[in-house]
């Protein structure tokens, strides 16, 4: 087993006063060329948006682009016309594709909380298309739920590439354990709140963890506990 651990202290920051971001990845302002990328997990941002600010209507091409809302109340708008409202729990992903623009917002009266993920597409400029599910956390209290996956489906949103996402909310001491195909493949599991010991290493609060050459992780709840799986493709071979 191979593991590289990413910790909330070493991430790149942005304060744009309207917007505060935490990057594990290089991205925008930051760049940090041993943490340029995970597998085909090509950014993961943890961003806090203040009351009615958001980014305005903007272009992607050939991204899957995936939002989980942490905390708050967002609006999604895009040029497939869709206009969706969405509370703590949402789970949005757009295939970018051949090209689409998107607008952002936080139209709650607190900050808003949300992890943006950008994953490499597996084929490249296939149609545009989005995808909107809830997953309550009540709903997720000792289960890992799968909210994203390559393989469709009419519980989770699908992505156009061999990864799965999946969100669980845990009670103290429980153990869950993930396996995977070793060959090609690699798990990232970020902690939410709460902290976790995976494969015997400890992992806090806004870290994560990234694991390979293993087919089996062992994930232990400290305490009370919410966190993010991410399985991937280490490359596209």
């Amino acid at each position: 087993m191979q593991v590289q651990h990413f910790k909330a202290s070493e991430r790149g920051v942005k304060d744009a006063g309207w917007l505060k971001s935490n990057f594990v990845f290089s991205f925008s302002n930051y760049y940090n060329p041993v943490k340029s990328a995970f597998g085909t997990l090509m950014a993961f941002n943890d961003d806090y948006l203040a009351p009615g600010k958001g980014f305005g209507i903007h272009p992607h091409v050939n991204m899957e682009i995936i939002s989980i809302l942490l905390k708050g109340r967002m609006n999604h708008k895009d040029t497939l016309g869709y206009n969706t409202e969405f509370e703590e729990g949402g789970v949005q992903i757009m295939s970018a594709g051949s090209g689409l623009r998107h607008e952002e917002y936080n139209i709650g009266e607190d900050e808003v909380n949300f992890l943006q993920i950008w994953v490499y597409p597996k084929q490249q400029n296939i149609t545009p298309r989005y995808q909107y599910r809830s997953f309550p956390k009540e709903t997720r209290k000792n289960k890992l739920v799968t909210i994203i996956s390559g393989e469709e489906g009419q519980a989770h949103c699908w992505i156009n590439q061999n990864a799965r996402l999946s969100l669980g909310y845990f009670e103290k001491d429980h153990s869950t354990t993930c396996s995977f195909n070793p060959e090609n493949k690699c798990l990232f599991v970020f902690v939410i709140t709460g902290s976790v010991t995976v494969n015997g290493v400890a992992v806090p609060q806004r870290d994560a963890l990234g694991v390979w050459d293993t087919d089996t992780v062992a994930i232990l709840c400290n305490e009370e506990s919410e966190y993010l799986v991410i399985e991937t493709v280490v490359n596209q071979k």
